[in-house]
């Protein structure tokens, strides 16, 4: 299995990442997503198989951080426009993605690559398609807020403004509070305290209730059709491979919670694309190659968590597979094959593809107890729970 690499290196000192280098004083972030505990003064609810996230110890979860990070989460205050909001490209009908190919900015910017899913978020360890730096919801949120290419929300240089306008709403003092009562007799509005609020809420984003759930768990012997559990056998199976990156409660091998001995953040290369029979990828998209230099990590991607797999179409980091049967087809076929155009070329020879991808026949019924069983992960009660949506101005 393909892993990620030592000696990665960030890019040219743009002012967001020396942002992330803490060498900016805007937030400091010398502790976010250091050590970690146990948060005992929050009730998680979990079922069983779903283990405690890791909680980072500047950041203890309470309900009114949580709360306010909900707030802040679909708060269009925090755009350069004062229209878009992270909810803006993390729908809950949408498990927490657009439904887009690639994301769009506040500005109208086209990005490289598709918003990936908040479903139990608080179980990665590392966020965003392809860079292992980030290694915090806390460090990720930045990233919306103050990216300059391209722009997401584009706050960049208009912190302060910002933090002007949540003073001056009448709820907002009191929220940042209760929600830090730790930092009694300091400034409660802080650009620290909205990240940390932020990425609390977007911990509580738990999808653990699909059909798939419901009947391992034993609430319901019958919520699985026969079609889905014939669909899991060959999904587990050494001759589709899919558990060997979709695997473990979370479908994904990139996975951390309390009392987790070892860490590891996963990178594949699933033979999307192979432009010049080297393994070349399209130029903004070469995966953590951007952020490492290494030529092996040409196309080399997260495997992202498959629960509500069948809410977050498009598929793959931009988007370029439009329906789970394609998907299917993809991995059939051992990589996939570009005709003509700028991209052309046959993704199954692509000489960094992980050793997973080897292709693999599938009947017709077993091509549909296959999607029935991505299908059965499906979490109506995430996409509909009250507590996630958005809580209004």
């Amino acid at each position: 299995m393909q892993r990620s690499r030592p000696g990665l290196r960030a890019p040219r000192p743009t002012p967001l990442l020396l942002l992330l280098l803490g060498l900016l004083p805007l937030v400091s972030l010398a502790s976010l997503g250091a050590g970690c505990k146990s948060d005992k003064g929050y009730a998680w609810n979990l079922p069983n198989g779903f283990p405690k996230p890791k909680v980072p110890e500047d950041n203890p979860m309470n309900p009114a951080k949580v709360e306010l990070g909900r707030r802040l989460f679909y708060d269009v205050r925090l755009s350069i426009t004062g229209q878009y909001s992270c909810g803006s490209c993390h729908q809950q009908k949408h498990a927490f993605t657009d439904g887009r190919a690639q994301a769009l900015g506040a500005t109208g910017q086209l990005h490289p690559r598709g918003s990936m899913s908040l479903a139990n978020v608080a179980y990665s360890t590392s966020y965003g398609w392809a860079n292992p730096i980030l290694t915090s919801v806390e460090k990720q949120a930045l990233i919306p807020l103050f990216i300059e290419h391209p722009v997401e929300l584009g706050l960049a240089g208009h912190e302060n403004e910002l933090l002007a306008r949540l003073r001056d709403d009448g709820r907002y003092p009191g929220e940042f509070a209760a929600a830090f009562p730790e930092d009694k007799g300091k400034e409660p509005i802080t650009m620290s305290h909205v990240v940390r609020a932020i990425g609390a809420f977007e911990r509580t984003l738990i999808s653990c209730d699909s059909v798939y759930d419901r009947y391992t768990q034993g609430h319901d012997d019958g919520a699985m059709s026969e079609s889905a559990k014939r669909g899991e056998v060959l999904f587990n199976s050494e001759r589709l491979e899919c558990f060997h990156c979709h695997g473990g409660f979370n479908f994904t091998d990139s996975t951390i919670y309390e009392g987790k001995a070892f860490v590891e953040a996963a990178y594949h290369n699933n033979g999307l694309y192979n432009i010049d029979g080297k393994g070349t990828y399209p130029p903004s998209n070469t995966g953590v190659h951007e952020v490492s230099g290494n030529p092996l990590d040409m196309g080399r991607f997260k495997a992202p968590t498959l629960r509500n797999i069948a809410l977050t179409a498009p598929y793959m980091h931009d988007g370029s597979i439009a329906t789970l049967e394609e998907v299917i087809d993809h991995y059939a076929a051992g990589g996939r094959t570009i005709h003509g155009g700028p991209y052309a070329g046959d993704g199954s020879k692509n000489p960094n593809k992980s050793s997973f991808v080897q292709g693999f026949q599938l009947t017709a019924e077993e091509r549909q107890d296959l999607l029935a069983f991505l299908r059965s992960l499906t979490d109506q009660t995430f996409v509909n729970d009250p507590k996630f949506s958005d809580l209004g101005l």
